[in-house]
């Protein structure tokens, strides 16, 4: 059995059936969180606020921070029909999605503590304001699509593919500073993709 001495090679676990989330190094060996899909998506529920990246028709990189709200294994982004947003993100149809959760509690106004953050990538559609999937979800949106706005207003539905990828997610504060411990990749839950 090998000893593990240096902080590079210091793990949280051995490699096990059914552990998702933690990162493989050498050996075999996990570190950073053991994260579960149903516990990523719990944060995802939680947060409201995430950080959309796309690209222009002429292939420029933009990205803008937008409010949604999570309707099953979904997440869904209230636009005006005309705004950047809803051009681009029909034209292309994929997006990269990366939400803040915030940390700290009372020790943030302290001190600077960075967000843990989750990442992913997404295929994104846009429903134009009146039609019948936007009609369905009016009551599940809530105020993310106010009363005034319910007639004019377009709603990007962003479908989650791939691996969540995570940072400071299911980890104490003091593990952030160490990205073997901080970071994971979590296979995504198909369960409830469906809507």
């Amino acid at each position: 059995m090998a000893t593990r001495t240096s902080h590079e090679e210091a793990s949280v676990g051995t490699r096990r059936e059914g552990v998702t989330g933690a990162v493989l190094k050498d050996g075999g060996l996990l570190v950073g969180p053991r994260l579960t899909s149903e516990q990523v998506w719990r944060a995802l529920a939680k947060a409201s606020f995430a950080v959309l990246g796309y690209v222009t028709l002429s292939g420029e990189p933009r990205s803008s921070g937008v409010v949604y709200k999570t309707v099953g294994r979904r997440l869904y982004v209230a636009v005006a029909p005309d705004s950047w947003k809803a051009k681009h993100v029909a034209a292309r149809g994929r997006v990269a999605v990366t939400v803040p959760v915030r940390r700290g509690g009372i020790l943030s106004l302290v001190g600077p503590i960075p967000p843990a953050t989750i990442s992913f990538h997404a295929t994104a559609i846009l429903h134009q304001a009146g039609s019948a999937q936007v009609r369905s979800l009016l009551k599940e949106l809530g105020s993310l699509l106010p009363p005034e706005r319910r007639t004019s207003g377009s709603i990007i539905e962003i479908v989650p593919e791939g691996p969540f990828v995570t940072y400071g997610l299911g980890v104490p504060l003091m593990k952030m500073r160490d990205p073997a411990a901080a970071q994971a990749r979590v296979a995504m839950s198909l369960e409830g993709r469906t809507r």
